[in-house]
């Protein structure tokens, strides 16, 4: 079984400044099927995770989809600045 909450963070930490200022919180889905996760940082570094046109988020949640596949769940991930 794949830890996605650690996946993800390792996937984002190298990325930011400041890796301690990120949170990464499991979110209750309406669907048992749907792994849903929030990720708070620094305004900053939610810039950065977005990139340009949405072109790192789009990345990074294209990585994640291939780790939540060995869950046999879909994956959606939210930015969100603290």
């Amino acid at each position: 079984m794949v830890d996605c909450e650690k996946v993800l963070f390792d996937l984002i930490a190298p990325i930011v400044d400041d890796s301690s200022s990120i949170s990464i919180r499991e979110m209750e889905s309406l669907n048992d099927n749907e792994l849903l996760f929030y990720v708070y940082a620094k305004p900053e570094d939610i810039a950065r995770l977005i990139g340009k046109q949405g072109s790192m988020a789009m990345a990074i949640r294209s990585a994640m989809s291939v780790a939540s596949l060995i869950e046999n769940k879909r994956i959606s991930i939210k930015f969100e600045s603290c």
